[in-house]
Protein backbone atom coordinates (compact mmCIF):
# COMPACT_ATOMS: atom_id res chain seq x y z
CA UNK A 1 0.00 0.00 0.00
CA UNK A 2 1.30 3.69 -0.96
CA UNK A 3 -0.12 6.67 0.59
CA UNK A 4 0.59 10.06 -0.25
CA UNK A 5 -0.24 12.94 1.57
CA UNK A 6 1.07 16.46 0.16
CA UNK A 7 5.13 16.46 1.26
CA UNK A 8 4.35 13.19 3.23
CA UNK A 9 4.65 9.80 2.01
CA UNK A 10 3.78 6.96 4.02
CA UNK A 11 4.74 3.69 2.55
CA UNK A 12 3.60 0.15 4.59
CA UNK A 13 4.17 -3.54 3.94
CA UNK A 14 4.03 -6.38 6.06
CA UNK A 15 4.27 -10.32 4.50
CA UNK A 16 3.75 -9.23 0.64
CA UNK A 17 6.14 -7.72 -1.83
CA UNK A 18 5.86 -4.59 -3.16
CA UNK A 19 7.89 -3.40 -6.07
CA UNK A 20 7.77 0.31 -6.39
CA UNK A 21 7.75 2.29 -9.86
CA UNK A 22 7.03 5.69 -8.20
CA UNK A 23 8.12 8.92 -9.64
CA UNK A 24 6.87 12.31 -8.26
CA UNK A 25 9.12 14.43 -10.19
CA UNK A 26 11.94 14.11 -12.47
CA UNK A 27 14.69 11.37 -12.11
CA UNK A 28 18.12 11.54 -10.65
CA UNK A 29 20.92 13.55 -12.15
CA UNK A 30 18.71 16.38 -13.92
CA UNK A 31 20.17 19.76 -12.90
CA UNK A 32 22.76 18.13 -10.81
CA UNK A 33 26.70 18.42 -11.86
CA UNK A 34 27.62 16.32 -9.68
CA UNK A 35 27.77 12.47 -10.21
CA UNK A 36 29.94 9.80 -9.49
CA UNK A 37 32.19 11.15 -12.02
CA UNK A 38 33.29 13.51 -9.48
CA UNK A 39 34.48 10.93 -7.03
CA UNK A 40 36.97 9.74 -9.60
CA UNK A 41 37.84 13.51 -9.84
CA UNK A 42 38.61 13.49 -5.64
CA UNK A 43 40.24 10.67 -6.02
CA UNK A 44 42.75 11.82 -8.55
CA UNK A 45 43.92 14.76 -6.29
CA UNK A 46 44.29 12.46 -3.36
CA UNK A 47 47.83 10.69 -2.70
CA UNK A 48 49.63 9.43 0.20
CA UNK A 49 52.55 11.32 2.09
CA UNK A 50 55.89 10.24 1.40
CA UNK A 51 59.09 9.82 3.11
CA UNK A 52 62.71 9.87 3.79
CA UNK A 53 64.08 6.59 3.76
CA UNK A 54 65.10 7.20 7.41
CA UNK A 55 64.40 4.86 10.19
CA UNK A 56 64.42 6.47 14.03
CA UNK A 57 63.81 3.20 16.77
CA UNK A 58 62.10 4.59 19.85
CA UNK A 59 64.13 2.43 22.00
CA UNK A 60 67.56 4.18 20.92
CA UNK A 61 65.94 7.07 22.74
CA UNK A 62 65.02 5.50 25.42
CA UNK A 63 61.88 3.68 25.03
CA UNK A 64 61.54 0.24 27.07
CA UNK A 65 58.71 -1.72 26.37
CA UNK A 66 57.74 -3.54 29.20
CA UNK A 67 54.43 -1.95 29.82
CA UNK A 68 55.64 0.15 33.26
CA UNK A 69 58.16 2.50 31.81
CA UNK A 70 56.97 5.77 30.80
CA UNK A 71 58.27 5.99 26.96
CA UNK A 72 56.33 9.91 26.60
CA UNK A 73 60.10 11.30 26.31
CA UNK A 74 61.28 8.70 24.14
CA UNK A 75 58.09 9.90 21.90
CA UNK A 76 59.17 13.14 21.85
CA UNK A 77 63.07 13.26 20.97
CA UNK A 78 62.38 10.65 18.43
CA UNK A 79 60.07 12.54 16.51
CA UNK A 80 61.67 15.25 17.29
CA UNK A 81 65.15 14.05 15.59
CA UNK A 82 63.25 12.57 12.74
CA UNK A 83 61.73 16.04 11.55
CA UNK A 84 65.27 17.92 12.32
CA UNK A 85 66.79 15.38 10.23
CA UNK A 86 64.22 16.23 6.90
CA UNK A 87 61.73 13.08 7.61
CA UNK A 88 61.60 9.61 7.88
CA UNK A 89 59.72 6.92 10.20
CA UNK A 90 59.74 6.41 13.55
CA UNK A 91 59.70 3.01 14.40
CA UNK A 92 57.88 1.35 17.66
CA UNK A 93 59.25 -2.15 17.58
CA UNK A 94 57.93 -5.36 19.10
CA UNK A 95 57.13 -4.86 23.07
CA UNK A 96 53.80 -2.92 25.18
CA UNK A 97 54.82 0.80 25.29
CA UNK A 98 53.32 3.25 28.01
CA UNK A 99 53.23 6.96 26.84
CA UNK A 100 51.25 9.95 27.30
CA UNK A 101 50.64 12.31 24.42
CA UNK A 102 52.60 11.74 21.23
CA UNK A 103 53.21 15.08 18.69
CA UNK A 104 53.67 14.22 15.20
CA UNK A 105 55.69 16.78 13.42
CA UNK A 106 55.67 17.35 9.67
CA UNK A 107 57.18 14.27 7.69
CA UNK A 108 57.13 12.09 10.22
CA UNK A 109 56.28 8.76 9.74
CA UNK A 110 54.86 6.90 13.26
CA UNK A 111 55.32 3.50 12.11
CA UNK A 112 54.15 0.79 14.53
CA UNK A 113 55.27 -3.04 13.58
CA UNK A 114 53.19 -5.92 13.70
CA UNK A 115 53.43 -7.06 17.97
CA UNK A 116 54.06 -3.75 18.72
CA UNK A 117 51.67 -2.01 21.55
CA UNK A 118 51.46 1.81 22.18
CA UNK A 119 49.59 1.93 25.30
CA UNK A 120 48.43 5.34 26.51
CA UNK A 121 48.57 6.52 30.23
CA UNK A 122 45.13 7.37 31.80
CA UNK A 123 46.75 9.55 34.10
CA UNK A 124 45.17 13.43 32.85
CA UNK A 125 48.05 14.98 33.37
CA UNK A 126 49.86 13.15 30.87
CA UNK A 127 47.87 15.08 28.26
CA UNK A 128 48.75 18.76 29.51
CA UNK A 129 49.51 21.69 28.61
CA UNK A 130 46.20 22.11 26.86
CA UNK A 131 46.02 22.49 23.39
CA UNK A 132 44.33 24.24 20.21
CA UNK A 133 41.67 21.66 19.35
CA UNK A 134 37.97 21.13 18.72
CA UNK A 135 35.43 19.64 20.92
CA UNK A 136 32.23 18.69 19.79
CA UNK A 137 32.68 20.72 17.15
CA UNK A 138 33.46 23.76 19.30
CA UNK A 139 37.20 25.22 19.35
CA UNK A 140 39.00 25.65 22.68
CA UNK A 141 42.11 24.84 24.81
CA UNK A 142 41.78 21.36 25.82
CA UNK A 143 43.65 18.62 26.99
CA UNK A 144 45.83 17.30 24.04
CA UNK A 145 44.49 14.28 21.87
CA UNK A 146 46.44 11.33 22.78
CA UNK A 147 48.02 11.72 19.10
CA UNK A 148 47.86 15.07 18.07
CA UNK A 149 49.24 17.31 15.29
CA UNK A 150 49.45 21.15 15.07
CA UNK A 151 49.68 22.75 11.21
CA UNK A 152 51.86 19.77 10.15
CA UNK A 153 52.50 18.63 6.40
CA UNK A 154 53.08 14.95 5.20
CA UNK A 155 52.24 12.98 8.62
CA UNK A 156 51.56 9.26 8.93
CA UNK A 157 50.73 6.65 11.81
CA UNK A 158 51.34 3.26 10.01
CA UNK A 159 51.70 -0.50 10.90
CA UNK A 160 49.98 -3.05 11.91
CA UNK A 161 50.44 -2.71 15.75
CA UNK A 162 47.94 -1.86 18.11
CA UNK A 163 47.16 1.54 19.73
CA UNK A 164 45.29 1.23 22.88
CA UNK A 165 44.10 4.03 24.62
CA UNK A 166 43.07 2.27 27.61
CA UNK A 167 40.00 4.11 28.21
CA UNK A 168 37.29 2.44 30.35
CA UNK A 169 34.18 2.68 33.00
CA UNK A 170 36.89 3.31 35.44
CA UNK A 171 38.44 6.53 33.74
CA UNK A 172 38.00 8.31 31.00
CA UNK A 173 34.59 7.39 29.70
CA UNK A 174 32.95 7.67 33.65
CA UNK A 175 33.72 11.63 32.72
CA UNK A 176 30.73 11.23 30.04
CA UNK A 177 29.10 11.72 33.31
CA UNK A 178 27.16 9.77 35.52
CA UNK A 179 25.21 9.28 38.87
CA UNK A 180 28.42 7.54 40.48
CA UNK A 181 30.79 10.14 39.28
CA UNK A 182 30.37 12.57 42.14
CA UNK A 183 30.61 15.70 39.53
CA UNK A 184 33.78 14.19 37.93
CA UNK A 185 32.06 14.91 34.48
CA UNK A 186 31.96 16.42 31.92
CA UNK A 187 28.33 18.26 32.03
CA UNK A 188 29.06 21.92 33.58
CA UNK A 189 32.32 22.50 31.67
CA UNK A 190 30.30 21.54 28.41
CA UNK A 191 27.76 24.13 29.00
CA UNK A 192 30.50 26.22 29.70
CA UNK A 193 32.38 25.69 26.14
CA UNK A 194 28.68 25.71 24.30
CA UNK A 195 27.91 29.30 25.60
CA UNK A 196 31.28 30.95 25.33
CA UNK A 197 30.97 29.89 21.38
CA UNK A 198 27.61 31.35 21.37
CA UNK A 199 28.48 34.36 23.24
CA UNK A 200 32.11 34.76 20.73
CA UNK A 201 34.42 34.71 23.50
CA UNK A 202 37.94 34.34 21.71
CA UNK A 203 38.89 30.85 21.36
CA UNK A 204 42.40 31.17 23.74
CA UNK A 205 40.06 32.09 26.35
CA UNK A 206 37.96 29.18 26.25
CA UNK A 207 40.52 27.17 28.64
CA UNK A 208 39.65 23.53 30.15
CA UNK A 209 41.60 20.56 30.89
CA UNK A 210 42.30 19.78 34.20
CA UNK A 211 39.11 19.62 36.22
CA UNK A 212 37.08 20.13 33.36
CA UNK A 213 36.81 16.74 32.51
CA UNK A 214 36.18 17.27 28.38
CA UNK A 215 37.38 14.12 27.18
CA UNK A 216 40.41 13.87 24.22
CA UNK A 217 40.29 12.76 21.29
CA UNK A 218 42.08 9.77 20.43
CA UNK A 219 44.28 10.98 16.97
CA UNK A 220 43.38 14.41 15.95
CA UNK A 221 45.54 16.17 13.13
CA UNK A 222 44.59 19.64 12.88
CA UNK A 223 44.80 22.20 9.99
CA UNK A 224 47.11 19.24 8.63
CA UNK A 225 47.92 18.73 4.99
CA UNK A 226 48.78 15.41 3.86
CA UNK A 227 47.47 12.93 6.26
CA UNK A 228 47.74 8.80 6.39
CA UNK A 229 46.19 6.51 8.96
CA UNK A 230 47.10 3.07 7.59
CA UNK A 231 46.92 -0.41 8.89
CA UNK A 232 47.26 0.11 13.09
CA UNK A 233 44.05 -1.29 14.97
CA UNK A 234 42.68 1.00 17.81
CA UNK A 235 40.95 -0.34 20.69
CA UNK A 236 39.63 1.85 24.01
CA UNK A 237 39.55 5.28 23.15
CA UNK A 238 38.53 8.59 25.24
CA UNK A 239 35.84 9.45 22.75
CA UNK A 240 36.09 10.10 19.18
CA UNK A 241 38.66 7.77 17.63
CA UNK A 242 40.30 9.45 14.28
CA UNK A 243 39.37 13.00 14.14
CA UNK A 244 41.45 15.13 11.39
CA UNK A 245 39.97 18.90 11.35
CA UNK A 246 40.43 21.32 8.69
CA UNK A 247 42.87 19.05 6.90
CA UNK A 248 43.45 18.55 3.20
CA UNK A 249 44.24 15.48 1.77
CA UNK A 250 43.60 12.82 4.04
CA UNK A 251 43.31 8.61 3.54
CA UNK A 252 42.40 6.65 6.58
CA UNK A 253 43.32 2.86 5.08
CA UNK A 254 42.61 -0.74 6.24
CA UNK A 255 42.09 0.73 10.26
CA UNK A 256 40.54 -1.62 12.18
CA UNK A 257 38.69 0.36 14.89
CA UNK A 258 36.92 -1.29 17.94
CA UNK A 259 35.85 0.52 20.98
CA UNK A 260 32.61 0.74 22.38
CA UNK A 261 32.67 3.69 25.17
CA UNK A 262 30.52 6.41 24.96
CA UNK A 263 30.38 9.03 21.70
CA UNK A 264 33.36 6.40 20.37
CA UNK A 265 32.81 7.23 17.15
CA UNK A 266 35.07 5.65 15.03
CA UNK A 267 36.47 8.50 12.61
CA UNK A 268 34.88 11.63 11.88
CA UNK A 269 36.71 13.93 9.39
CA UNK A 270 35.56 17.35 10.49
CA UNK A 271 35.59 20.34 8.05
CA UNK A 272 38.22 18.47 6.07
CA UNK A 273 38.94 18.56 2.16
CA UNK A 274 39.60 15.99 -0.13
CA UNK A 275 39.29 12.68 2.40
CA UNK A 276 39.94 8.68 1.31
CA UNK A 277 38.37 6.38 3.97
CA UNK A 278 38.85 2.94 2.35
CA UNK A 279 39.60 -0.89 3.37
CA UNK A 280 38.17 -0.10 7.23
CA UNK A 281 36.23 -1.97 9.72
CA UNK A 282 34.48 -0.42 12.95
CA UNK A 283 33.18 -1.72 15.29
CA UNK A 284 32.18 1.34 17.89
CA UNK A 285 29.97 2.73 20.47
CA UNK A 286 28.90 5.34 18.68
CA UNK A 287 28.80 6.51 15.17
CA UNK A 288 31.23 4.20 12.73
CA UNK A 289 32.01 7.25 10.40
CA UNK A 290 30.36 10.60 11.43
CA UNK A 291 31.32 13.69 8.87
CA UNK A 292 31.21 17.30 10.54
CA UNK A 293 32.00 21.03 10.31
CA UNK A 294 31.25 22.13 13.25
CA UNK A 295 28.85 23.51 16.06
CA UNK A 296 25.95 26.15 16.05
CA UNK A 297 27.83 29.55 16.34
CA UNK A 298 31.71 28.23 15.98
CA UNK A 299 30.65 25.85 13.10
CA UNK A 300 29.14 29.45 11.10
CA UNK A 301 31.85 31.34 12.14
CA UNK A 302 34.69 28.94 10.86
CA UNK A 303 32.49 28.21 7.86
CA UNK A 304 34.24 25.32 6.20
CA UNK A 305 32.33 22.42 4.75
CA UNK A 306 33.10 18.53 4.76
CA UNK A 307 33.67 18.13 1.35
CA UNK A 308 34.82 16.05 -1.92
CA UNK A 309 34.57 12.58 0.69
CA UNK A 310 34.95 9.15 -0.67
CA UNK A 311 34.02 5.90 2.10
CA UNK A 312 34.66 2.47 0.14
CA UNK A 313 35.36 -0.98 0.82
CA UNK A 314 34.59 -0.54 4.48
CA UNK A 315 32.82 -2.37 6.96
CA UNK A 316 30.29 -1.38 9.59
CA UNK A 317 29.03 -3.23 12.75
CA UNK A 318 27.83 -1.92 15.85
CA UNK A 319 27.54 1.90 15.75
CA UNK A 320 24.71 4.26 15.86
CA UNK A 321 24.98 4.63 12.18
CA UNK A 322 27.07 2.84 8.87
CA UNK A 323 27.72 6.89 7.42
CA UNK A 324 26.63 9.73 9.82
CA UNK A 325 26.28 13.44 8.32
CA UNK A 326 26.50 15.80 11.35
CA UNK A 327 25.41 16.32 14.28
CA UNK A 328 27.47 19.10 14.17
CA UNK A 329 27.50 19.97 11.26
CA UNK A 330 26.84 24.38 11.12
CA UNK A 331 29.75 24.67 7.96
CA UNK A 332 27.54 22.36 5.79
CA UNK A 333 28.39 19.09 4.17
CA UNK A 334 28.60 18.18 -0.03
CA UNK A 335 30.02 15.31 -2.47
CA UNK A 336 30.18 12.22 -0.41
CA UNK A 337 30.46 9.22 -1.88
CA UNK A 338 29.47 5.72 -0.31
CA UNK A 339 30.67 2.32 -2.19
CA UNK A 340 30.80 -0.96 -1.58
CA UNK A 341 30.39 -1.55 1.97
CA UNK A 342 28.70 -4.00 4.01
CA UNK A 343 26.85 -2.82 7.16
CA UNK A 344 25.44 -5.54 9.40
CA UNK A 345 24.56 -6.09 13.09
CA UNK A 346 21.57 -5.93 15.76
CA UNK A 347 23.50 -3.15 17.16
CA UNK A 348 24.02 -1.05 13.92
CA UNK A 349 21.05 1.22 14.03
CA UNK A 350 20.95 2.77 10.72
CA UNK A 351 23.11 2.81 7.33
CA UNK A 352 23.01 6.68 6.44
CA UNK A 353 22.17 8.93 8.81
CA UNK A 354 21.71 12.97 8.32
CA UNK A 355 20.95 14.72 11.96
CA UNK A 356 21.05 18.42 12.17
CA UNK A 357 18.42 21.20 13.31
CA UNK A 358 17.52 24.75 13.21
CA UNK A 359 20.10 25.12 15.74
CA UNK A 360 23.16 23.82 13.75
CA UNK A 361 21.78 24.63 10.45
CA UNK A 362 23.91 23.72 7.52
CA UNK A 363 23.98 22.77 3.80
CA UNK A 364 23.89 19.49 3.38
CA UNK A 365 24.06 18.25 -0.52
CA UNK A 366 25.18 15.54 -2.54
CA UNK A 367 25.11 12.52 -1.02
CA UNK A 368 25.66 9.11 -3.29
CA UNK A 369 25.71 5.69 -2.65
CA UNK A 370 25.95 2.86 -4.15
CA UNK A 371 26.64 -1.25 -4.29
CA UNK A 372 26.55 -1.35 -0.11
CA UNK A 373 25.06 -5.07 1.18
CA UNK A 374 23.36 -4.35 4.70
CA UNK A 375 22.63 -7.40 6.44
CA UNK A 376 20.90 -5.96 9.17
CA UNK A 377 20.26 -2.64 11.40
CA UNK A 378 17.78 -1.66 13.74
CA UNK A 379 16.23 0.96 12.85
CA UNK A 380 16.09 2.44 9.43
CA UNK A 381 18.25 2.23 5.97
CA UNK A 382 18.16 6.15 6.01
CA UNK A 383 17.38 8.13 8.23
CA UNK A 384 16.72 12.26 8.19
CA UNK A 385 15.96 14.14 11.06
CA UNK A 386 15.81 17.60 11.20
CA UNK A 387 14.63 17.69 15.21
CA UNK A 388 17.99 15.79 16.47
CA UNK A 389 18.68 17.38 19.92
CA UNK A 390 17.47 21.04 20.49
CA UNK A 391 15.18 20.49 17.55
CA UNK A 392 13.19 23.41 15.87
CA UNK A 393 14.66 26.15 18.63
CA UNK A 394 16.70 28.01 16.43
CA UNK A 395 16.98 30.48 13.34
CA UNK A 396 19.13 28.70 11.08
CA UNK A 397 17.01 26.35 8.58
CA UNK A 398 18.97 23.09 7.35
CA UNK A 399 19.03 22.40 3.98
CA UNK A 400 19.95 19.04 3.07
CA UNK A 401 19.16 17.99 -1.23
CA UNK A 402 20.83 15.38 -3.80
CA UNK A 403 20.60 12.06 -2.20
CA UNK A 404 20.91 8.94 -4.76
CA UNK A 405 21.03 5.45 -3.36
CA UNK A 406 21.71 2.90 -5.98
CA UNK A 407 22.24 -1.09 -6.02
CA UNK A 408 21.61 -0.90 -1.90
CA UNK A 409 19.88 -4.13 -0.59
CA UNK A 410 19.07 -5.13 3.07
CA UNK A 411 17.84 -8.64 4.91
CA UNK A 412 16.14 -6.93 7.74
CA UNK A 413 15.25 -3.79 9.10
CA UNK A 414 12.47 -2.00 10.58
CA UNK A 415 11.88 0.41 8.29
CA UNK A 416 13.73 1.75 4.88
CA UNK A 417 13.03 5.19 5.61
CA UNK A 418 12.40 7.56 9.01
CA UNK A 419 12.30 10.84 7.79
CA UNK A 420 11.48 14.44 9.72
CA UNK A 421 12.04 17.77 7.43
CA UNK A 422 10.41 20.68 8.73
CA UNK A 423 7.86 22.15 6.48
CA UNK A 424 9.32 25.31 5.88
CA UNK A 425 12.65 23.82 4.81
CA UNK A 426 11.41 20.60 2.80
CA UNK A 427 14.22 17.51 2.41
CA UNK A 428 14.39 18.10 -1.46
CA UNK A 429 15.28 15.19 -4.28
CA UNK A 430 16.13 11.60 -2.77
CA UNK A 431 16.30 9.00 -5.70
CA UNK A 432 16.67 5.20 -4.90
CA UNK A 433 17.17 3.04 -8.24
CA UNK A 434 18.00 -0.87 -8.13
CA UNK A 435 17.35 -1.40 -4.74
CA UNK A 436 16.01 -4.16 -2.63
CA UNK A 437 14.76 -3.97 1.01
CA UNK A 438 13.89 -7.16 3.25
CA UNK A 439 12.72 -8.38 6.52
CA UNK A 440 10.81 -4.82 6.84
CA UNK A 441 8.22 -3.95 9.05
CA UNK A 442 6.62 -1.07 8.18
CA UNK A 443 8.60 0.07 5.41
CA UNK A 444 8.67 4.40 5.94
CA UNK A 445 7.83 7.53 7.40
CA UNK A 446 8.45 10.12 5.53
CA UNK A 447 7.74 13.54 6.75
CA UNK A 448 8.37 17.09 4.36
CA UNK A 449 10.23 15.58 1.48
CA UNK A 450 9.91 17.11 -2.43
CA UNK A 451 10.51 15.17 -5.00
CA UNK A 452 11.52 11.44 -4.04
CA UNK A 453 11.97 9.05 -6.58
CA UNK A 454 12.08 5.47 -6.36
CA UNK A 455 13.11 3.39 -9.53
CA UNK A 456 12.25 -0.71 -9.82
CA UNK A 457 12.77 -0.59 -6.15
CA UNK A 458 11.33 -3.93 -4.00
CA UNK A 459 10.39 -3.79 -0.15
CA UNK A 460 9.16 -6.96 1.44
CA UNK A 461 8.06 -8.20 5.01
CA UNK A 462 9.66 -11.48 3.57
CA UNK A 463 12.73 -12.57 3.73
CA UNK A 464 15.34 -12.77 0.33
Amino acid sequence: MTERFGNNLVIRTLSWVLILFIVLSSWAGEGNSVNWDTAQEILRRIHSPTFPDREFLITDFGAVGDGKTDCTEAFRQAIKACHKAGGGRVIVPAGIFLTGAIHLKSNVNLHLTKDAIVRFNTDPKKYLPVVFTRWEGVECMNYSPLIYAFEQENIAITGEGLLDGQASSKNWWAWKGSKTTNNRNQNLARKKLLRMAEEGVPVEKRVFGEGGYLRPNFIQPYRCKNVLIEGVRIVNSPMWEIHPVLCENVIVRGVNIRSHGPNNDGCDPESCTDVLIEDCIFDTGDDCIALKSGRNADGRRINKPIENVVIRNCQMKDGHGGVVIGSEISGGARNIFVENCIMDSPNLNRALRIKTNSVRGGLIENIFMRDVKIGEVSEAIVKINFYYGEGDAGNFLPVVRNIYLTNVTSQKSPHVFYIKGYESSPIKNIFLENCAFYGVREASEINAVENIVLKNVIISGKKP
